[in-house]
């Protein structure tokens, strides 16, 4: 599971004002460094350091090297998941900026290069948090001109869609009553494949009674071959081999110079896995992944989160690559210490709590690299694997990506918390707090949070429960975990918090940002799709109106603006815990009609006139409400002999400079689209 949390371009209310980029060689990480590099229409892109590189070793410098590459190798396949058209789109756009010689002050030119950086910045045509379709600022005459004058060969299917306002809208579809596959871009379905034949499918093969089953379709295409539906498997020599034959040459590079035994096992395992597709295999991997501890240097890297699939079978690819950050971790550990008290003492029903918690090891990571659905635009923490009977059995992973929150951190001010607290008392908190106030949400969330409640004897996992609400009320679940212990005296006593205030801090954001200004991520008139925008309204949504008979979050108007105050904070972490309680027990028994009835009564429409109110409120302030990054570049050194002597670090300050090189270097799956 992934969190993106508040502190993205909403905590903090970063005001980031336009900088002049590093030179493209700046290496020297110093209080002068730049940390924004670009911003385009709702989009921005930030910079990140790579703290303690220097105190690696060369062997270890090795392993983040050739982790990375392999992480860039599979950059294609995300692009090919997200939309059928997005590779042939994408060299089309890459050939007309490489090889354009016009006026490059025209109107039509600068919404070219606008309408470019967004594919870039979504891997596709379709945004990658609302999942609308976007669509050109400029003529489609105009495009089919330059590319005649020079020379370009293009996909006029590939073309047409870019500008057809009929087909294709969004990306991934979880509207109640429609057909999710028919309706969705997403290409990991046959076009012609409906919802209901997918899910008879999976019927017929799933067998929901085995607790040790595997992630049915999490590494293939379900395409339709002679009448009869087949999955496509992602694997070398299959769908994908270009770039997956790609990904296994550079992780047998690491696996020889990996940190330990068990790290080198876990990478051959995962190459076995990439050369056969073997989803028994792949559970064997997460197994030696989970349980393999040791080290500095950890990754994460194949087919992943299912967020992007409407009936949340498919992963789609991923990778990002870890250097643990010793002194935090090392505060944070604490956590996963007391993991066992966070589940004896939960609110939750006694009968959906886990006897034994497991393995749940945290670590605050510097990224070196990261590729796929985690790049640009970046979690800041995550929590693996997905499986709930490995991560039962066996434990789990929670890093939080601490250079990533960082570089939010050191980006820029405080515009947004000055237009949305509505106290003194309240900014005053959230500027001494608000930032220890997320990331202790953040670890708790992926730490104890996903790690929490078990699913009841002889019911499905919750894809096939809860089908299109499972995503949405496992992030609820795990947020609501957060949230109840954020505000629990014994973080005091064990050290993390200094006072009950850092509590009181994230109660506020998170009550601004779901009821208000995390709609202006939104355009006006849509409602909300993305599941962890679902999950943040359903959680602020329910506590509010539960809580109106006391007073516990009180609605105020002044000067003709809204403000959401909480009177009562004991009061609403009480409401957080009865949230929770439900919510565990939707998932423990599978409760598909509850599922639904939460997340459309609470989750997915939106208060227009508070929609608009924040819209016009923000719309002055030119805040980017979507943060990407800029990753390093990573340059080996090598001797007369091609030995690797030093692997060097350089922090690139130019957005399409790196996304023209990427497409370059790792085009293995473009590549065969021209």
């Amino acid at each position: 599971m992934k969190y993106y949390g508040l502190v993205i371009g909403l905590l903090l209310g970063l005001s980031l004002q336009a900088q002049k980029p590093a030179d493209k060689g700046s290496t020297d990480p110093k209080n002068d460094f730049v940390w924004q590099a670009d911003q385009f229409a709702d989009l921005g892109v930030l910079r990140y350091q790579i703290p303690g590189w220097d105190k690696l070793t060369l062997q270890q410098k090795e392993l983040v090297y050739y982790l990375t590459q392999a992480g860039y190798c599979g950059r294609d396949i995300i692009w090919d998941q997200n939309y059928r058209y997005n590779l042939a789109i994408r060299n089309m756009l890459e050939e007309v900026i490489q090889k354009y010689n016009g006026d490059k002050n025209s109107k039509e030119w600068l919404a070219f290069v606008d309408y470019t950086k967004r594919v870039w910045f979504s891997n596709g045509i379709h945004h990658h948090y609302s999942m609308d379709k976007f669509f050109p600022g400029f003529p489609q005459d105009w495009l089919v001109n330059q590319m005649k004058a020079l020379g370009i060969s293009f996909d006029a299917a590939a073309l047409n869609a870019m500008f057809d306002t009929q087909r294709d809208l969004k990306k991934v579809n979880l509207a109640a009553g429609e057909d999710l596959l028919l309706t969705s871009a997403t290409n990991f379905y046959g076009p012609d494949i409906t919802q209901a034949e997918a899910e008879a499918y999976y019927k017929n093969v799933i067998d929901t009674t085995d607790p040790h089953a595997i992630s049915y379709g999490l590494n293939s295409t379900l395409i339709r071959k002679d009448g009869k539906l087949i999955e496509d498997v992602w694997k070398s020599g299959g769908r994908y081999g270009a770039a997956i034959d790609q990904i296994i040459y550079w992780l047998d590079k690491a696996a020889e110079v990996a940190e330990n035994p068990q790290q080198a096992d876990a990478l051959r395992i995962l190459i076995k896995y990439y050369l056969t597709g073997d989803l028994k295999v792949w559970d064997d991997y997460n197994i030696a992944w989970t349980e393999a501890t040791e080290g500095d240097i950890d990754y994460i890297n194949s087919f992943i989160e299912v967020y992007n699939d409407p009936l949340g079978y498919r992963g789609s690819f991923e990778s990002i690559v870890e250097i643990k950050d010793f002194d935090a971790s090392a505060r944070m550990a604490t956590l996963s210490e007391h993991a066992q008290w966070f589940e004896d003492n939960s609110p939750i029903m006694d009968e959906h709590k886990k006897n034994d918690v497991v393995g749940v090891s945290y670590k605050v990571v510097n990224v070196a690299g990261e590729s796929g659905d985690a790049s640009p635009s970046t979690p800041i923490g995550v929590n693996l694997p997905n499986a709930n009977w490995i991560r039962a059995d066996f434990g789990s992973k929670s890093v939080s990506l601490g250079n990533i929150v960082a570089a939010y951190d050191q980006a820029g001010g405080g515009v947004i918390l000055n237009e949305f607290c509505y106290s003194k008392e309240e900014k005053e908190r959230a500027e001494k707090y608000g930032s220890l106030a997320a990331k202790m949400h953040t670890a708790m969330h992926e730490v104890i949070g996903h790690a929490s409640g078990k699913i009841n004897k002889g019911v499905g996992t919750p894809k096939e429960t809860l089908k299109n609400y499972a995503n949405t009320l496992e992030e609820a679940r795990a947020d609501l975990v957060g949230l109840y212990y954020i505000m629990d005296p014994k973080l005091v006593e064990w050290g993390l918090i200094p006072s009950l205030e850092v509590g009181k801090a994230e109660y506020d954001s998170y009550i601004r940002n779901g009821l208000m200004i995390q709609l202006r991520r939104i355009e006006d008139g849509k409602n909300l799709e993305e599941a962890h925008m679902r999950n943040r309204q359903l959680i602020a949504s329910w506590v509010y109106e539960h809580g109106k008979a006391n007073n516990v979050i009180v609605k105020k108007l002044e000067n003709g603006k809204t403000y959401f105050v909480i009177q009562d904070y004991d009061a609403l972490r009480a409401l957080f815990g009865e949230l929770l309680r439900e919510i565990q027990r939707i998932k423990s028994e599978g409760d598909y009609d509850a599922a639904m009835a939460l997340v459309e009564t609470y989750g997915v429409q939106v208060d227009e006139s508070i929609h608009l109110e924040v819209l016009k409120r923000t719309s002055g302030m030119h805040i980017a409400p979507y943060f990407g990054f800029i990753n390093p570049d990573l340059t080996p050194v090598t001797d007369n002999e091609g030995n690797i002597t030093d692997i060097l670090v350089s922090y690139p300050a130019d957005f399409m400079e790196q996304m023209l090189e990427y497409s370059e270097k790792y085009g293995y799956l473009a590549r065969q689209v021209k």
